[in-house]
């Protein structure tokens, strides 16, 4: 079963992030509050969204998808990131992560967004191949770039000069 996200699934989710944060091989990079991802999912100005993976007969979270609209100039039309996929290790083979995505792409279509993109670590074969699986196209020649912590307020000191 997949569905929207409520505000009765904020601890969940941010258990599963931190589940997630640990698979990757970065727990403490994972900062985030419940009361932060509270306001980010269902706050006066929600910045991003998630679909729950439930069990059909407990009710029990198996995975979720969290995801934020953005715009292309190229197309001049939204599109979708998503900015984590994640289904429990017990869960994993069930057509979970499938599941999700495709109630993403489902909603991609039903809000006219024409690209649904993100990232997955180099290392993580596993994610590869299923996204291979269904037909994801990898943009290789494009890197990703982020500015953080001293780098990012370095930067920012520059904009009054």
């Amino acid at each position: 079963m997949i569905r929207p996200a409520t505000v009765d699934d904020v601890a969940e989710i941010h258990a599963m992030i931190r589940e997630l944060a640990e698979y990757e091989r970065a727990l403490e990079h994972a900062l985030a509050s419940e009361e932060q991802l509270r306001e980010a999912l269902f706050g006066e100005h929600p910045a991003a969204s998630a679909l729950i993976a439930a069990d059909d007969e407990t009710g029990e979270a198996l995975g979720y998808a969290l995801w934020f609209p953005r715009f292309s100039t190229w197309t001049g039309n939204r599109g979708m990131y998503l900015e984590d996929l994640y289904v429990r290790p017990r869960a994993r083979g069930q057509k979970y992560g499938k599941a999700l995505l495709a109630a993403l792409a489902a909603l991609c279509e039903r809000h006219g967004f024409d690209r649904f993109e993100w990232c997955v670590l180099t290392w993580n074969e596993p994610a590869i191949d299923f996204y291979k699986s269904i037909g994801a196209e990898f943009l290789d020649e494009w890197r990703v770039c982020r500015l953080s912590g001293a780098s990012l307020g370095g930067l920012a000191a520059e904009a009054g000069r």
